[in-house]
């Protein structure tokens, strides 16, 4: 059976990767980072091994005796956690020498080049997850008045801005004032941030950055990230069309009409 490999972080990604290559035939051999990655997803694949961040040379001996010629990155690895946590390898060292800026981008295409010059080619998780991707228009909840269509668009045109800096993929906006914009703290946080500035009413769009290499660092969205709209009183969640992952697509359609929250994909 031929094999592909999987570079697990935090969350469902993992998963819904790791089934749909499994649909396809494939044998998925992980390299799970421990502290992140959910240890259930060692029942759901035929080779497991963990690894902590910063263990390229360990990543690459996993794949390398299990015949990996392909591999996919899904899921994120916390910020703060990496720059606290990292055990960077000589793997790592070797990369990082190299490195000239050390933004997400940057970061993340010398580790596919490194990888790639020892024979595993790194390729877009996107290329399993079509089903799973964002579809345009109206998803679920009410449909936007206009001051959310105007708050839709201008939290649009940051979120382009904000990727171009490399720093994130959130913003939230209301009644056309930006609240808040993603930095190493994450999407939820970035939320109750905008929500604590601007009260109730607040609407939130997530988009990849302009440039955005889809092999690393792909939107991803879930029930959860409703949960903390809801509790903040934030009432749209914008996302991109074709380049967002819906996590549990059912739960979260469900999840935004029951809440009231408008859920939306936008070009």
């Amino acid at each position: 059976m031929e094999r592909i490999g999987l570079i697990a972080g935090n969350g469902q990604l993992p998963f819904l990767f790791a089934r749909a290559a499994r649909a396809r035939g494939l044998d998925v051999v992980v390299a799970a980072h421990r502290g992140e990655t959910d240890p259930a997803l060692e029942a759901e694949v035929g080779h497991f091994s963990w690894v902590r961040v910063g263990q390229v040379d360990r990543i690459q001996k996993v794949f390398r005796q299990a015949g990996v010629t392909q591999a996919a990155m899904a899921g994120g690895i916390g910020r703060v956690k990496a720059l606290k946590e990292a055990r960077p390898d000589l793997g790592a060292v070797r990369i990082i020498s190299r490195l000239r800026s050390f933004r997400d981008d940057a970061l993340l295409r010398a580790v596919a080049a490194d990888f790639e010059a020892r024979g595993i080619t790194i390729i877009a998780p996107t290329d399993f997850l079509g089903e799973v991707l964002c579809p345009e228009g109206l998803l679920a909840g009410p449909a936007l008045k206009p001051a959310q269509e105007k708050d839709v668009a201008l939290g649009r045109e940051v979120a382009v801005l904000l990727g171009q800096a490399d720093v994130g993929q959130t913003v939230v906006v209301r009644d056309g004032h930006v609240l808040a914009l993603e930095a190493v703290e994450g999407t939820d946080e970035t939320i109750r941030r905008g929500a604590k500035l601007g009260g109730a009413g607040a609407v939130v769009v997530k988009r990849c950055k302009p440039e955005q290499d889809l092999r690393f660092d792909l939107p991803a969205v879930g029930p959860r990230t409703l949960e903390v709209m809801d509790e903040v009183g934030a009432r749209v969640l914008a996302l991109e069309v074709g380049r967002t992952v819906l996590l549990d697509a059912p739960a979260l359609f469900a999840g935004a009409t029951a809440r009231g929250i408008s859920l939306v994909g936008v070009k």
